[in-house]
């Protein structure tokens, strides 16, 4: 749970919303899932 709470954080403020809990986690959702894809060679 720390180590989701810190990403989600840190996520928020790479993309310019700094304490924005729900982007943070919608991006850091999203790029684990992008990555996964291309790793399988989807994308």
């Amino acid at each position: 749970m720390k180590n989701i709470h810190k990403m989600c954080m840190e996520t928020a403020e790479q993309y310019g919303a700094p304490g924005n809990y729900v982007v943070g986690a919608n991006i850091a959702g999203f790029v684990k899932v992008v990555d996964a894809m291309i790793d399988q060679g989807v994308v």
